[in-house]
């Protein structure tokens, strides 16, 4: 079976994390701050601040920002949950639009109607590694005094129109085990804000700035070294990882016809977390996946229920219609891209796809 995923764990990895375990420094410390300064210069900011998880680098991200009880928050249900969750976790209201078909981001259109005297932040989400269209996004944010939290969780490396994603507002990271750039677990915030940062940074250490002092309550949301060291590993290699998922993609997008392939928006450089195909015309999205599952080719759903219709969150937000997101969420489908594919991968991949 050809999996959706492969971390691509080597050499470079293993002795990292022996390194660290004879250092005997394993909590935070030297490799997450050598972490963070290489991630910043990645996305072009001043700052980076290491978090335990991409979840809780979007929670601090809006707390830092001081979005709290009564406010709102822009974004799509068309995403993992961790988005929304870290909105309701603050005590705010998440307020969903609609997505484009092509590109499975927000509409900028439809956050400008969406836009009411609650609305603290937007928070797009560069789903799949495809970057949201952030100059309308910032137009909107700027003249409505507006946050921007990107949700840019599986798109470290896109750019949009050569600036990176992450870097336009408060950019949110994720490294999980199956990003593009993994640490096993663990998150990243990205800011030009100096004093955003020192907020980041004190609110996932217990609020405090030295030791058995503190200024606030905050929370132990840490990375620790072993994590980073992985994190280290992976992010120098981050052009290399790249280069392959785009070979990967490009191969794929020439040679399936059978199904909706993704296209890329002018401006953007898609990093392909996702490779995300459309089975419509009345097919079967089950009978699909385990078509491809009898030919050896492993595929994920991401995602089958947008979050709006999700029980706890229907109870918060109400009744929502999101046309285009739900007839998407019936007919998505990802596809293997990842690095370590082969060319006899890529070949078997493409005979399953096209035999539906």
């Amino acid at each position: 079976m050809i999996p959706i995923s492969k971390p691509l764990i080597g050499e470079a990895e293993k002795q990292a994390v022996l390194d660290v375990l004879d250092s005997g420094m394993l909590v935070q410390g030297p490799r997450v701050k050598a972490l963070e300064e290489r991630f910043a210069k990645v996305c072009g900011t001043e700052y980076a601040v290491a978090t335990s998880s991409g979840t809780t680098a979007l929670h601090l991200a809006l707390l830092a920002h001081d979005v709290g009880p009564g406010d709102e928050v822009i974004t799509t249900a068309f995403t993992f949950v961790a988005t929304v969750s870290s909105i309701l976790f603050t005590g705010a209201r998440p307020v969903f639009v609609d997505i484009d078909e092509q590109t499975f981001n927000v509409v900028p259109e439809l956050i400008e109607q969406a836009v009411t005297p609650r609305t603290k932040a937007i928070m797009p989400v560069h789903l799949y590694g495809h970057p949201c269209d952030m100059d309308a996004i910032l137009d909107i944010a700027q003249r409505r005094n507006l946050v921007v939290v990107e949700d840019a969780a599986q798109a470290v490396g896109a750019t949009y129109r050569g600036k990176a994603a992450g870097g336009f507002g408060t950019g949110c990271f994720s490294l999980y085990a199956t990003k593009n750039v993994m640490s096993g677990e663990g998150g990243m915030i990205t800011t030009d804000d100096e004093a955003v940062a020192e907020r980041c940074r004190l609110l996932r250490s217990h609020g405090s700035r030295q030791r058995y002092y503190y200024d606030f309550l905050g929370y132990n949301l840490r990375m620790s070294d072993l994590h980073a060291a992985i994190g280290l590993a992976q992010i120098a290699r981050l052009d290399e990882f790249t280069a392959r998922r785009r070979a990967n993609a490009a191969y794929l997008n020439q040679h399936i016809t059978s199904v909706v392939t993704p296209t890329v928006q002018d401006g953007c450089e898609h990093v392909w977390h996702q490779y995300t195909v459309r089975v419509n015309g009345g097919r079967d999205r089950d009978a699909a996946v385990a078509s491809l599952s009898e030919a050896g080719v492993g595929t994920g759903v991401f995602y089958p229920m947008p979050l709006h219709q999700q029980g706890y969150i229907r109870e918060i937000v109400g009744e929502v219609r999101l046309p285009v997101t739900e007839r998407l969420a019936q007919e998505v489908i990802s596809l293997p891209v990842h690095p370590q594919l082969s060319q006899a991968d890529l070949e078997q991949i493409v005979t399953a796809v096209n035999a539906l």
